[in-house]
């Protein structure tokens, strides 16, 4: 058929029958099931996911705390390690100072009270107890000599007890008074040699100690003879 003007026209459209939409109903259908399926399991991804990144993130903040559950790792290294209280305040701390000595350092809160375990670079180490003012009242010293000693000082930081070991195993026992000026000395050198001195002297050290001989008792004064009547 053509038009006046002498092109073609296009037939009429016709009408789909029964079947035709019966089908295109069952394939909307299925579509919309299709998606309604699409739609739960991109929610079930999402849930899934918020689950899997809290769990993750509670055991990165537990890990971080506390350290893995059963799990110890062999090497731990760091320059310095800080102890701090639950207010954020430095309690401690443990690592090298600069001139290379290695030092462990526990503080009170709100006072110079603190114990000081030191390790220096010649090999001396030595243990202190400081008092509240900061004053070192007790030191354990190990020197690389091998020479030991204990010292106890008053709250000015004066030393007035000195116990004392030689490397070649003379001990000595010294007393001071409040100026730290020695006034007894007791020692014994490791021959068993005693020594013992009294008054303003200095502290006894090894030669000292292990040279000085035993002092000799002192003799009785002879008694007057008598006269026969």
């Amino acid at each position: 058929m053509t038009t006046p003007e002498g092109t073609p026209s296009s037939p009429p459209p016709t009408a789909p029958s029964s079947g035709a939409m019966h089908e295109l109903l069952r394939r909307l259908s299925e579509l919309e099931a299709d998606n309604r399926k699409l739609r739960r399991q991109s929610y079930g991804t999402l849930v899934v996911t918020a689950i899997l990144l809290g769990a993750s993130a509670s055991l990165t903040y537990t890990a971080a705390r506390h350290g893995l559950p059963g799990f110890v790792p062999d090497i731990i290294e760091a320059r310095e390690f800080v102890l701090r209280d639950h207010q954020g305040r430095v309690r401690g701390a443990w690592g090298e100072d600069d001139q290379g000595s290695i030092r462990l350092v526990l503080q009170e809160v709100g006072s110079q009270a603190s114990i000081k375990l030191n390790l220096l670079r010649d090999g001396s180490s030595g243990l202190t107890l400081a008092d509240s003012a900061g004053n070192a009242r007790m030191v354990i010293a190990v020197l690389p000599d091998q020479t030991t000693n204990l010292v106890f000082a008053d709250g000015r930081g004066v030393a007035r007890t000195v116990l004392g070991l030689t490397r070649r195993s003379g001990s000595s026992l010294v007393f001071a008074d409040d100026g730290g000026t020695t006034r007894t000395a007791i020692g014994v050198d490791g021959r068993g040699a005693a020594m013992l001195s009294t008054g303003p002297v200095d502290t006894p050290d090894e030669e000292t100690v292990d040279s000085a001989p035993a002092e000799a008792p002192a003799k009785p004064a002879a008694k007057p003879a008598r006269k026969r009547p």
